[in-house]
């Protein structure tokens, strides 16, 4: 291999764990300001209130198992799929341990605000890295591909039953939530521009065409 194709290949491994843990950082800022979770952290919050788990640990298990279901909907996870798994909600426990609860409305608001946009920053720089979908979206256009159904048909229907899954299970919905929900497509277009990482070749992959909420990859 090339001196050139290292360094193509050590930036998107940088861009791709730089992202992940920085995306397991930024959820974890959502939950410390209690002003709400982005749609399958509801549901994570919840698992984790009624078993005792971590919440790190809830959002591993649950990615494990969500990757069970790409068996049946014939997908292949990448490098990318099987290190969401593993890193992001050990980042989040991390951060977790050392960040405290916000009490102040203005640090409430703060945890908020950055906590959304390191999310964006996070969703860019891991997918444009192209080492593969989150195991949840993975499902989504397995479930788009073996039903028919539009992404974003499968998108708002699991997103729907996660969050009301997880409010019921005791998850915080609330203005973090809606923010999120409303920021978060704008936010993954542009950083996935910005980090798009140039093929080995030269050339610039495609991957923030299309609309905003297109681009997104949860984990």
């Amino acid at each position: 291999m090339s001196g050139h194709r290292h360094r193509h290949l050590a930036r998107r491994l940088i861009q791709l764990y730089g992202g992940l843990v920085l995306y397991g950082a930024s959820s974890a800022l959502l939950v410390r300001s209690g002003l709400g979770l982005e749609p399958w952290n509801v549901l994570h919050q919840g698992l984790s209130r009624h078993t005792g788990l971590s919440m790190g640990l809830v959002v591993t298990l649950t990615g494990a198992l969500v990757l069970l279901l790409w068996i049946p909907l014939r997908q292949r996870p990448g490098l990318g799929t099987v290190s969401n798994v593993l890193v992001i909600g050990a980042a989040m426990d991390a951060t977790l341990a050392v960040v405290p609860d916000a009490r102040a409305m203005a640090a409430r608001i703060a945890f908020m605000v950055a906590g959304t946009v390191l999310n964006g920053v996070a969703t860019g720089l891991y997918i444009a890295a192209r080492f593969g979908p989150g195991p949840r979206d993975g499902l989504m256009t397995g479930l788009n591909a073996r039903t028919g159904l539009s992404v974003r048909l499968v998108r708002t229907v699991l997103e729907v039953t996660v969050v009301v899954s997880g409010f019921l299970l005791g998850g915080t919905i609330g203005m973090g939530t809606v923010l999120y929900a409303v920021a978060i497509g704008p936010l993954a277009q542009v950083f996935l521009r910005v980090f798009a990482v140039p093929a080995a070749s030269g050339g610039t992959p495609p991957v923030a065409d299309g609309k905003p909420g297109g681009a997104i990859l949860r984990p």
